[in-house]
């Protein structure tokens, strides 16, 4: 489809895309927009769902959670559009999960990813993301614990794709991914461990951080 030195320049341009679209923080432009207060001043001040759930209310929250992750899953699908290369799809996919991670919008600050790399995943490998939200939303379901049901769901990401028998590029894109996404839990990690680890559904101790 694309030349060899085309292609480079394609996928550069194509990432630079998915890293910008996977940097628009849905958290605080559903807030701005329902006015809510901004996620990143109450509660954990996290842009993701569950904080946008418990400070802005269910409709914010789940405004907030089909962006992220429908961002992830565009970024995603247009590159399995793009590209036959499963190294070019998986690196654009990628970028949407950085792009989140560290936002442009945000000073380079954002959430912790899980929406956008489910949303991204089931972009690239459909069976493979559906399984990984189902394991989320079980385990979510089972303990209300959402950081739980990410740290689960994305530590099996590299078995699951093993178990669909996906290339070992792809095992290495799950690794990598599973490591961005516990590397932004290690708060929650040790809350867990603690059990001081808030639940779905709680409230915040605070509202709104001053200014």
């Amino acid at each position: 489809m694309f030349g060899e030195s085309s292609l480079i320049w394609v996928v550069f341009l194509a990432s630079i895309g998915g890293y910008l679209l996977g940097s628009i923080p849905f958290g605080v432009v559903v807030s701005r927009w329902l006015g809510s207060p901004d996620p990143r001043l109450a509660g954990s001040r996290n842009v993701g769902f569950t904080n946008v759930l418990r400070v802005g209310g269910k409709k914010a929250g789940i405004l907030t959670l089909v962006g992220d992750i429908g961002k992830g899953w565009l970024v995603g699908w247009i590159g399995t559009l793009l590209f036959h290369q499963e190294s070019a799809i998986l690196l654009v996919a990628l970028a949407s999960i950085v792009g989140h991670l560290h936002s442009v919008f945000l000073n380079f600050k954002g959430g912790k990813g899980v929406a956008t790399a489910l949303g991204a995943v089931l972009g690239v490998a459909p069976w493979v993301g559906l399984t990984l939200m189902g394991i989320w939303v079980g385990v979510v379901l089972l303990w209300k614990y959402s950081s739980g049901g990410a740290l689960v769901a994305f530590g099996l990401f590299p078995v699951v794709a093993l178990l669909f028998h996906r290339s070992w590029l792809f095992v290495l894109f799950a690794c990598l991914v599973t490591i961005l996404i516990w590397s932004k839990h290690t708060d929650n990690l040790v809350r867990l461990w603690m059990g001081t680890e808030r639940r779905i559904g709680d409230r915040p101790s605070d509202q709104v951080a001053p200014r």
